[in-house]
């Protein structure tokens, strides 16, 4: 069976069309580099993605305050890791690196801020 992927590995984003027969891959083309082929082998065994997004900041410079997390989780997890995101509040200042959520839902993935927002 043929299958296409969008490499999310690196800003190149190749379009990869990859021949895929009992779980493995047979042929693979349209990758530019080596990353390509382990992006696609990860897609078919266990697709993980990152997050980024904003939490609400009471009483900062600014309303929101960017986060990701600090390393990819399983991306049937996605959802659930985002209500916990628009769950979460916090209070000027918060600063870059700062931990919001620790191990969210046990991924062993962090929520951390991305941007220093001072107080009003």
């Amino acid at each position: 069976m043929l299958k296409e992927y969008t490499c999310i590995i690196c800003p190149t984003g190749c379009e990869i069309t990859a021949e895929i027969r009992d779980g493995k891959i047979l042929s693979i083309e349209g990758a530019a580099c080596k990353r390509g082929r382990e992006y696609v082998n990860q897609e078919l065994t266990n697709p993980h993605r990152n997050i980024a997004s904003s939490i609400l900041l009471e009483g900062g410079e600014l309303p929101l305050v960017s986060v990701r997390l600090s390393k990819p989780i399983p991306k049937e997890r996605i959802f659930d890791v985002m209500e916990v995101i628009k769950k979460t509040r916090l209070t000027a200042p918060v600063s870059v690196g700062q931990v919001v959520v620790t191990n969210v839902l046990g991924l062993d993935s962090d929520v951390i801020v991305t941007k220093n927002v001072a107080a009003r």
